[in-house]
């Protein structure tokens, strides 16, 4: 750890990518998110990415609920938690059985057909709207609950019940920045029983905690200042963006 911790390298790929994921937790759509780690994992194996990211993304979550607090829509919350509950037991007991990149890839399919749905939709004239709905909100949060724990790919399920709800942007990222700080937390046990928060972990986390603050607060700035009819558009994008970089990468892991 000592050597990796001298090495620029580190810094070149993890500052970034805090960064990113920061501008992200603020509220910036979730491509930002998912571009993290994978930078992470030029210098970093994968599953020590991962475990070194998880404490910095709580204390982005911590600093979201703050920024975020009087923003949530109680019903999705409690429609979308109890599935994530079930997702992320699932993806602690198939934790070994599982692709990380089969997940991805799943995800990225998925995701790539829900935003090209919506942009046929605006193309039509037609409302991508839906209402409110406890199984789906279930099913999406089982979903969700479960690719954030194999992968902190967890926003692009969430996104595919909240954003055709046609939340208020404030509301939307509210309501985001609350289910994912307690998915988070929840995560954090069963890393730990794996084995994943190592001495040498927890120290990597510790250098780069005091870039999460800026970037995430940088975040609720700009979305503060967004449109709804900005909003959406751009929400959309990055999640077809996302599903872009997930197909990718699950496609280029597979087939070597």
């Amino acid at each position: 750890m000592q050597d990796l911790l001298t090495d620029p390298w580190f810094y070149t790929a993890c500052i970034p990518a805090v960064l990113l994921v920061g501008l992200s937790k603020g509220g910036l759509g979730g491509a930002t998110a998912l571009i993290g780690v994978p930078m992470m994992t030029l210098v970093l194996a994968p599953v020590q990415a991962a475990a070194i990211m998880l404490p910095i993304l709580i204390l982005m979550d911590m600093v979201s609920l703050w920024t975020w607090r009087g923003y949530r829509h109680t019903q999705t919350l409690f429609y979308m938690l109890p599935g994530a509950m079930v997702g992320i037991a699932i993806g602690w007991w198939l934790a070994a059985a599982v692709s990380t990149d089969m997940v991805k890839l799943i995800i990225g399919l998925i995701a790539a057909l829900f935003a090209g749905r919506w942009f046929w939709l605006k193309l039509r004239k037609a409302s991508p709207e839906k209402p409110p709905s406890r199984a789906r909100g279930a099913f999406w949060g089982m979903v969700s609950g479960y690719t954030s724990f194999v992968a902190h790919a967890g926003g692009p399920p969430f996104q595919m019940y909240a954003l055709p709800l046609g939340l208020h942007p404030r509301t939307y990222t509210g309501t985001s920045v609350i289910y994912f700080a307690i998915v988070n937390a929840v995560k954090v046990l069963p890393y730990f029983l794996l084995g994943e928060f190592s001495a040498q972990n927890l120290a990597a986390s510790a250098v780069l905690m005091p870039f999460a603050p800026l970037a995430t607060l940088a975040g609720a700035w700009l979305v503060k200042r967004m449109k709804p009819e900005v909003f959406y558009p751009f929400t959309y994008t990055m999640v077809a963006i996302v599903a872009a970089k997930l197909i990718h990468d699950g496609v280029s892991a597979l087939l070597t």
